[in-house]
């Protein structure tokens, strides 16, 4: 299954893991909707609306650049209303944007706690809101959240609560409408790294450990999305993706492509956070398969 003709709507897509996911859809010639806040280049956090748009078609797509503030409901809606009036339909919405702040309960101040609430809940539910009634008309229709498994263990809560909660709650929307979208035919999901991905959000959020942190690029990211997005949306519906463990899955086995430092081996890259204790025990046998099968 390919994504050409597809019309995706990607929110925080002008960088990171959204431009990404543009690109690779882009390579297909699909239709993408760069829906984001940034239209102006800011020298922190390279990267616009116009400039993703820009490569989206130089990599063989059409773009269509949109500055949306997802926590506004108008220019939800209307990013949606002009995606449609431009490219004729939605058949994917890939949920990216989000907020992040790594602090504790104590430091993080209110302000801070209602801005990762309401991109990253709120924002991710209501573009789902206004997408859906073009989607269930959408042939292979699918939402992506790029979000954590649900997995309720306290070291992923105690460091940084308010962080937590706001981003579990858009795997909270994967496991709700997964359900309740699966009979008007449109599937839902979630995707989420096995390791830090290398983006100016963590360089911002996380810079105090940057000459230590062994990363991957977001090259990885996009290419699992792409699996995810190409698959049967009336049966792959409801899944909480890791993102080496799907694509070892498919037949992957080159994963040094995606490493941010060239060389670093498979134990010593920098994990990311919330990720579930199953789904590691199945990476590692499934790496352990794949190595001794290469030795034959």
């Amino acid at each position: 299954m390919s994504l050409r003709g597809k019309v995706l709507v990607i929110t925080g897509a002008s960088r990171g893991i959204g431009k990404a996911i543009a690109l690779r859809a882009a390579r297909d010639g699909a239709c993408v909707a760069i829906a984001a806040k940034t239209a102006d280049p800011n020298p922190k956090l390279p990267g616009t609306i116009f400039s993703a748009a820009s490569e989206v078609e130089g990599a063989g797509g059409k773009a269509l650049a949109i500055q949306c503030d997802i926590r506004e409901e108008e220019q939800v809606r209307s990013a949606i209303a002009l995606t449609v009036k431009t490219f004729g339909k939605i058949d994917i919405v890939v949920n990216n944007a989000s907020a992040i702040s790594l602090g504790g309960t104590e430091s993080t101040d209110v302000k801070r706690y209602d801005l990762m609430h309401s991109i990253n809940g709120r924002g991710t539910w209501m573009v789902s809101k206004y997408a859906v009634e073009h989607l269930k008309r959408a042939e292979n229709p699918h939402i992506l959240n790029i979000s954590p498994p649900l997995s309720m263990e306290e070291r992923w809560f105690s460091p940084f609560p308010a962080y937590t909660i706001a981003k579990y709650n858009m795997s909270l929307c994967v496991l709700g409408m997964a359900g309740e979208f699966r009979p008007l035919g449109v599937a839902v999901n979630a995707l989420w790294p096995l390791t830090m991905i290398e983006t100016a959000a963590l360089r911002i959020a996380d810079g105090a450990n940057a000459e230590t942190r062994r990363s991957r690029t977001p090259e990885i990211m996009a290419d699992a999305a792409y699996h995810v997005l190409t698959q049967d949306a009336s049966t792959f519906s409801g899944n909480f993706c890791l993102d080496e463990l799907l694509l070892r899955k498919s037949g992957v086995t080159n994963f040094e492509k995606y490493n941010n430092t060239p060389g670093t081996a498979l134990e010593d890259l920098s994990l990311d956070f919330f990720l579930d204790s199953k789904q590691l025990e199945e990476l590692e046998a499934l790496r352990v398969k794949q190595r001794e099968s290469a030795r034959l």
